[in-house]
Protein backbone atom coordinates (compact mmCIF):
# COMPACT_ATOMS: atom_id res chain seq x y z
CA UNK A 1 0.00 0.00 0.00
CA UNK A 2 1.34 3.44 -0.94
CA UNK A 3 1.96 5.64 2.07
CA UNK A 4 -0.04 8.84 2.52
CA UNK A 5 2.27 11.88 2.41
CA UNK A 6 2.10 14.35 5.31
CA UNK A 7 3.48 17.88 5.32
CA UNK A 8 4.39 19.49 8.64
CA UNK A 9 4.11 23.28 8.56
CA UNK A 10 5.88 24.98 11.43
CA UNK A 11 7.15 28.46 12.27
CA UNK A 12 7.05 30.95 15.12
CA UNK A 13 3.92 32.78 16.27
CA UNK A 14 2.47 34.94 13.51
CA UNK A 15 4.79 33.77 10.73
CA UNK A 16 1.81 33.28 8.38
CA UNK A 17 1.24 29.51 8.53
CA UNK A 18 -2.57 29.70 8.47
CA UNK A 19 -2.60 32.18 5.58
CA UNK A 20 -0.29 29.91 3.61
CA UNK A 21 -2.57 26.93 4.26
CA UNK A 22 -5.64 28.92 3.15
CA UNK A 23 -3.88 29.65 -0.14
CA UNK A 24 -2.84 26.01 -0.42
CA UNK A 25 -6.43 24.76 0.02
CA UNK A 26 -7.67 27.17 -2.64
CA UNK A 27 -5.14 25.82 -5.14
CA UNK A 28 -4.86 22.14 -4.20
CA UNK A 29 -5.30 20.83 -7.75
CA UNK A 30 -8.02 18.34 -6.85
CA UNK A 31 -6.18 16.75 -3.93
CA UNK A 32 -8.31 15.79 -0.93
CA UNK A 33 -6.48 17.20 2.07
CA UNK A 34 -6.92 16.47 5.78
CA UNK A 35 -5.78 19.18 8.19
CA UNK A 36 -4.55 18.75 11.74
CA UNK A 37 -4.27 22.12 13.48
CA UNK A 38 -2.59 22.72 16.81
CA UNK A 39 -2.73 26.02 18.71
CA UNK A 40 -1.19 27.36 21.88
CA UNK A 41 -4.08 28.72 23.92
CA UNK A 42 -7.71 27.86 24.48
CA UNK A 43 -9.19 29.87 21.62
CA UNK A 44 -9.10 27.98 18.32
CA UNK A 45 -8.63 30.89 15.92
CA UNK A 46 -6.71 29.19 13.11
CA UNK A 47 -9.06 26.24 12.84
CA UNK A 48 -12.09 28.52 12.79
CA UNK A 49 -10.54 30.68 10.08
CA UNK A 50 -9.78 27.66 7.90
CA UNK A 51 -13.23 26.18 8.41
CA UNK A 52 -14.66 29.40 7.06
CA UNK A 53 -12.61 29.44 3.85
CA UNK A 54 -15.01 27.05 2.05
CA UNK A 55 -12.32 25.21 0.08
CA UNK A 56 -13.48 22.08 -1.74
CA UNK A 57 -10.13 20.40 -1.07
CA UNK A 58 -10.81 20.31 2.66
CA UNK A 59 -14.27 20.23 4.25
CA UNK A 60 -14.99 20.99 7.91
CA UNK A 61 -14.99 17.24 8.61
CA UNK A 62 -11.42 17.09 7.33
CA UNK A 63 -10.19 19.72 9.81
CA UNK A 64 -9.10 18.34 13.18
CA UNK A 65 -8.16 20.73 15.98
CA UNK A 66 -5.83 19.83 18.85
CA UNK A 67 -5.99 22.51 21.54
CA UNK A 68 -4.72 20.60 24.59
CA UNK A 69 -1.26 22.14 24.42
CA UNK A 70 1.61 22.21 21.96
CA UNK A 71 1.55 19.12 19.79
CA UNK A 72 5.21 18.38 20.54
CA UNK A 73 4.28 17.82 24.20
CA UNK A 74 1.11 15.77 23.58
CA UNK A 75 2.25 13.35 20.86
CA UNK A 76 1.17 10.18 22.65
CA UNK A 77 -2.06 11.57 24.10
CA UNK A 78 -3.36 13.60 21.17
CA UNK A 79 -1.46 13.22 17.91
CA UNK A 80 -1.13 9.42 17.66
CA UNK A 81 -4.85 8.73 18.42
CA UNK A 82 -5.82 11.44 15.93
CA UNK A 83 -3.70 9.88 13.21
CA UNK A 84 -5.10 6.43 13.97
CA UNK A 85 -8.69 7.70 13.62
CA UNK A 86 -7.80 9.48 10.39
CA UNK A 87 -6.24 6.34 8.92
CA UNK A 88 -9.27 4.27 9.94
CA UNK A 89 -11.60 6.29 7.69
CA UNK A 90 -13.13 4.54 4.70
CA UNK A 91 -12.18 7.42 2.43
CA UNK A 92 -8.60 8.40 3.16
CA UNK A 93 -7.05 11.76 2.27
CA UNK A 94 -4.60 12.20 -0.58
CA UNK A 95 -2.41 14.35 1.66
CA UNK A 96 -2.25 15.31 5.33
CA UNK A 97 -1.19 18.81 6.35
CA UNK A 98 -0.26 19.49 9.98
CA UNK A 99 -0.04 23.07 11.23
CA UNK A 100 1.89 23.12 14.50
CA UNK A 101 1.55 25.71 17.22
CA UNK A 102 3.94 28.62 16.80
CA UNK A 103 5.67 27.44 19.97
CA UNK A 104 6.03 23.77 18.99
CA UNK A 105 9.25 21.86 18.41
CA UNK A 106 8.83 19.94 15.13
CA UNK A 107 11.26 17.18 16.12
CA UNK A 108 9.04 15.13 18.51
CA UNK A 109 6.14 15.34 16.08
CA UNK A 110 8.17 14.10 13.11
CA UNK A 111 9.71 11.33 15.24
CA UNK A 112 6.17 10.11 16.01
CA UNK A 113 5.80 9.06 12.39
CA UNK A 114 8.16 6.18 13.24
CA UNK A 115 5.58 4.72 15.65
CA UNK A 116 4.21 1.28 14.71
CA UNK A 117 0.91 1.64 12.89
CA UNK A 118 1.84 5.08 11.62
CA UNK A 119 5.15 4.34 9.87
CA UNK A 120 3.59 1.74 7.57
CA UNK A 121 0.79 4.04 6.41
CA UNK A 122 2.15 7.61 6.40
CA UNK A 123 5.43 9.31 5.54
CA UNK A 124 6.55 12.88 6.20
CA UNK A 125 6.72 14.43 2.74
CA UNK A 126 8.60 17.34 4.25
CA UNK A 127 8.82 19.92 7.03
CA UNK A 128 8.10 23.47 5.87
CA UNK A 129 9.25 26.21 8.23
CA UNK A 130 7.62 29.59 7.70
CA UNK A 131 9.62 32.66 8.73
CA UNK A 132 8.24 36.11 9.48
CA UNK A 133 10.88 38.04 7.54
CA UNK A 134 9.89 41.41 8.98
CA UNK A 135 10.23 40.11 12.55
CA UNK A 136 13.66 38.65 11.82
CA UNK A 137 14.82 41.91 10.24
CA UNK A 138 13.58 43.78 13.31
CA UNK A 139 15.73 41.59 15.57
CA UNK A 140 12.92 39.64 17.29
CA UNK A 141 15.01 36.44 17.28
CA UNK A 142 18.44 37.96 17.97
CA UNK A 143 19.07 38.51 21.66
CA UNK A 144 21.79 40.34 23.56
CA UNK A 145 24.07 37.43 24.44
CA UNK A 146 26.27 39.51 26.74
CA UNK A 147 23.21 40.43 28.80
CA UNK A 148 22.09 36.80 28.87
CA UNK A 149 25.54 35.66 30.04
CA UNK A 150 25.43 38.23 32.84
CA UNK A 151 21.99 36.95 33.91
CA UNK A 152 23.27 33.36 33.97
CA UNK A 153 26.10 34.33 36.32
CA UNK A 154 23.54 35.78 38.73
CA UNK A 155 21.04 32.95 38.34
CA UNK A 156 22.40 29.44 37.75
CA UNK A 157 18.90 28.31 36.77
CA UNK A 158 19.26 30.10 33.44
CA UNK A 159 20.99 27.29 31.60
CA UNK A 160 19.98 28.03 28.04
CA UNK A 161 19.51 30.80 25.49
CA UNK A 162 16.50 33.05 25.10
CA UNK A 163 13.47 30.75 24.62
CA UNK A 164 12.42 32.69 21.52
CA UNK A 165 15.83 32.49 19.84
CA UNK A 166 16.22 28.84 20.78
CA UNK A 167 12.82 27.86 19.42
CA UNK A 168 13.43 29.78 16.20
CA UNK A 169 16.65 27.84 15.65
CA UNK A 170 14.96 24.50 16.41
CA UNK A 171 12.19 25.15 13.88
CA UNK A 172 14.78 26.02 11.22
CA UNK A 173 16.90 22.96 12.06
CA UNK A 174 13.95 20.65 11.37
CA UNK A 175 13.14 22.19 7.97
CA UNK A 176 13.27 20.65 4.52
CA UNK A 177 12.01 23.91 3.01
CA UNK A 178 12.21 27.39 4.54
CA UNK A 179 9.68 29.98 3.38
CA UNK A 180 10.75 33.58 3.97
CA UNK A 181 7.27 35.06 4.24
CA UNK A 182 6.20 38.74 4.27
CA UNK A 183 9.11 39.81 2.08
CA UNK A 184 6.87 42.57 0.68
CA UNK A 185 7.51 44.43 3.97
CA UNK A 186 11.27 44.65 3.28
CA UNK A 187 13.63 46.04 0.66
CA UNK A 188 16.35 43.98 -1.02
CA UNK A 189 18.91 44.73 1.71
CA UNK A 190 16.41 43.73 4.39
CA UNK A 191 15.66 40.43 2.66
CA UNK A 192 19.38 39.67 2.39
CA UNK A 193 19.81 40.37 6.11
CA UNK A 194 17.04 37.84 6.82
CA UNK A 195 18.74 35.25 4.63
CA UNK A 196 21.99 35.83 6.51
CA UNK A 197 20.26 35.53 9.90
CA UNK A 198 18.51 32.30 8.91
CA UNK A 199 21.72 30.79 7.55
CA UNK A 200 23.50 31.70 10.78
CA UNK A 201 20.78 30.08 12.91
CA UNK A 202 21.17 26.55 11.54
CA UNK A 203 24.06 24.44 10.30
CA UNK A 204 21.73 22.69 7.85
CA UNK A 205 21.09 24.42 4.54
CA UNK A 206 17.63 23.46 3.25
CA UNK A 207 16.15 25.18 0.22
CA UNK A 208 14.98 28.73 0.97
CA UNK A 209 12.27 30.56 -0.99
CA UNK A 210 10.59 33.96 -0.64
CA UNK A 211 6.85 34.62 -0.36
CA UNK A 212 4.32 37.39 0.05
CA UNK A 213 1.10 36.77 1.96
CA UNK A 214 1.89 33.06 2.12
CA UNK A 215 1.36 32.63 -1.62
CA UNK A 216 3.27 29.47 -2.52
CA UNK A 217 2.06 27.04 -5.24
CA UNK A 218 0.77 23.70 -3.96
CA UNK A 219 3.25 22.01 -6.28
CA UNK A 220 6.09 23.58 -4.28
CA UNK A 221 4.75 22.80 -0.80
CA UNK A 222 3.44 19.30 -1.52
CA UNK A 223 5.52 16.59 -3.14
CA UNK A 224 8.92 17.24 -1.57
CA UNK A 225 9.25 13.46 -1.12
CA UNK A 226 11.83 13.67 1.68
CA UNK A 227 10.65 11.04 4.17
CA UNK A 228 11.84 13.28 7.02
CA UNK A 229 11.03 10.74 9.75
CA UNK A 230 14.08 8.74 8.60
CA UNK A 231 16.42 11.70 9.14
CA UNK A 232 14.94 13.45 12.18
CA UNK A 233 17.61 11.97 14.49
CA UNK A 234 20.10 14.18 12.67
CA UNK A 235 18.08 17.34 13.39
CA UNK A 236 18.01 17.44 17.17
CA UNK A 237 16.49 20.38 19.04
CA UNK A 238 18.28 22.31 21.80
CA UNK A 239 16.11 20.45 24.30
CA UNK A 240 17.17 17.05 22.97
CA UNK A 241 20.84 18.01 22.91
CA UNK A 242 20.74 19.40 26.46
CA UNK A 243 19.03 16.33 27.93
CA UNK A 244 20.28 13.56 25.65
CA UNK A 245 20.39 10.26 27.43
CA UNK A 246 18.38 11.47 30.43
CA UNK A 247 14.59 11.46 30.85
CA UNK A 248 13.32 15.03 30.87
CA UNK A 249 9.89 16.37 29.98
CA UNK A 250 9.67 19.26 27.56
CA UNK A 251 7.31 22.09 28.43
CA UNK A 252 6.50 25.65 27.49
CA UNK A 253 6.65 27.27 30.91
CA UNK A 254 8.45 30.26 29.39
CA UNK A 255 5.29 31.21 27.48
CA UNK A 256 1.69 31.77 28.50
CA UNK A 257 -1.62 32.77 26.97
CA UNK A 258 -4.97 34.06 28.16
CA UNK A 259 -8.24 35.20 26.59
CA UNK A 260 -9.72 38.69 26.78
CA UNK A 261 -13.46 39.05 26.20
CA UNK A 262 -15.25 42.32 25.59
CA UNK A 263 -18.41 43.60 23.96
CA UNK A 264 -19.09 44.92 20.49
CA UNK A 265 -16.55 47.38 19.09
CA UNK A 266 -18.00 50.78 18.24
CA UNK A 267 -15.15 51.66 15.85
CA UNK A 268 -12.87 48.83 14.69
CA UNK A 269 -10.25 51.17 13.22
CA UNK A 270 -9.96 53.19 16.39
CA UNK A 271 -9.75 50.00 18.47
CA UNK A 272 -6.88 48.64 16.36
CA UNK A 273 -4.89 51.87 16.51
CA UNK A 274 -5.37 52.06 20.30
CA UNK A 275 -4.31 48.42 20.62
CA UNK A 276 -0.85 49.00 19.11
CA UNK A 277 0.66 50.91 22.07
CA UNK A 278 -0.76 48.31 24.49
CA UNK A 279 1.04 45.58 22.56
CA UNK A 280 4.29 47.55 22.49
CA UNK A 281 4.10 48.49 26.16
CA UNK A 282 3.71 44.88 27.31
CA UNK A 283 5.85 43.28 24.54
CA UNK A 284 2.99 40.97 23.52
CA UNK A 285 4.28 38.39 21.04
CA UNK A 286 0.96 37.48 19.43
CA UNK A 287 -2.66 38.54 19.63
CA UNK A 288 -5.44 37.08 17.53
CA UNK A 289 -9.15 36.42 17.60
CA UNK A 290 -12.56 37.54 16.41
CA UNK A 291 -14.45 40.76 17.03
CA UNK A 292 -18.06 41.83 16.97
CA UNK A 293 -18.29 45.24 15.29
CA UNK A 294 -21.47 47.18 16.03
CA UNK A 295 -23.72 47.48 12.99
CA UNK A 296 -21.72 44.99 10.90
CA UNK A 297 -23.24 41.63 9.87
CA UNK A 298 -19.84 39.96 9.50
CA UNK A 299 -17.22 38.74 11.96
CA UNK A 300 -13.94 40.66 12.10
CA UNK A 301 -10.69 38.67 12.28
CA UNK A 302 -7.89 40.40 14.19
CA UNK A 303 -4.32 39.15 13.74
CA UNK A 304 -1.41 40.92 15.44
CA UNK A 305 2.30 40.10 15.34
CA UNK A 306 3.85 42.60 17.67
CA UNK A 307 2.21 45.90 16.76
CA UNK A 308 1.69 44.89 13.12
CA UNK A 309 -2.07 44.28 13.01
CA UNK A 310 -4.15 42.86 10.17
CA UNK A 311 -7.95 42.85 10.17
CA UNK A 312 -10.54 41.54 7.71
CA UNK A 313 -14.17 40.39 7.74
CA UNK A 314 -14.20 36.65 7.05
CA UNK A 315 -17.85 35.53 7.25
CA UNK A 316 -21.31 36.57 8.44
CA UNK A 317 -22.27 35.76 12.01
CA UNK A 318 -24.32 32.57 11.87
CA UNK A 319 -27.95 32.53 12.93
CA UNK A 320 -28.08 31.79 16.64
CA UNK A 321 -24.32 32.31 17.05
CA UNK A 322 -23.40 34.47 20.03
CA UNK A 323 -21.69 37.61 18.78
CA UNK A 324 -18.69 38.45 20.91
CA UNK A 325 -15.17 39.85 20.83
CA UNK A 326 -12.66 37.26 22.03
CA UNK A 327 -8.91 37.70 21.71
CA UNK A 328 -6.11 35.36 22.74
CA UNK A 329 -2.94 37.05 24.01
CA UNK A 330 0.42 35.22 23.98
CA UNK A 331 3.71 36.35 25.50
CA UNK A 332 6.66 35.44 27.68
CA UNK A 333 5.59 34.24 31.12
CA UNK A 334 7.96 36.49 33.08
CA UNK A 335 6.92 39.60 31.14
CA UNK A 336 3.12 39.16 31.06
CA UNK A 337 0.88 41.04 33.48
CA UNK A 338 -2.41 39.34 32.60
CA UNK A 339 -4.57 41.58 34.78
CA UNK A 340 -3.10 44.85 33.49
CA UNK A 341 -3.17 43.78 29.84
CA UNK A 342 -6.77 42.55 30.02
CA UNK A 343 -7.87 45.76 31.75
CA UNK A 344 -6.19 47.97 29.15
CA UNK A 345 -7.68 46.04 26.22
CA UNK A 346 -11.17 46.07 27.73
CA UNK A 347 -10.91 49.81 28.24
CA UNK A 348 -10.40 50.25 24.49
CA UNK A 349 -13.76 48.65 23.66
Amino acid sequence: MQKIPATVITGFLGAGKTTMIRNLLSNAGGKKIALIINEFGDLGVDGDVLKGCGAEACTEDDIIELNNGCICCTVADDFIPTMEKLLARDVKPDHIVIETSGLALPQPLVAAFNWPGIKTAVTVDGVVTVVDSAAVAAGRFADDHDALDAQRKEDEGLDHESPIEELFEDQLTAADLIVLNKTDLLDAAGIQSVRDAVNAATSRKPKMIEARNGEIPASVLLGLGVGTESDIENRKSHHELEHEGAPHDHDHDEFESFIVELGALKDAGEFVESLKPVIDRHDILRLKGFADVAGKPMRLVIQAVGSRIETYFDRPWAQGEARATRLVVIGLHDEMDDVAIAAEIKALG
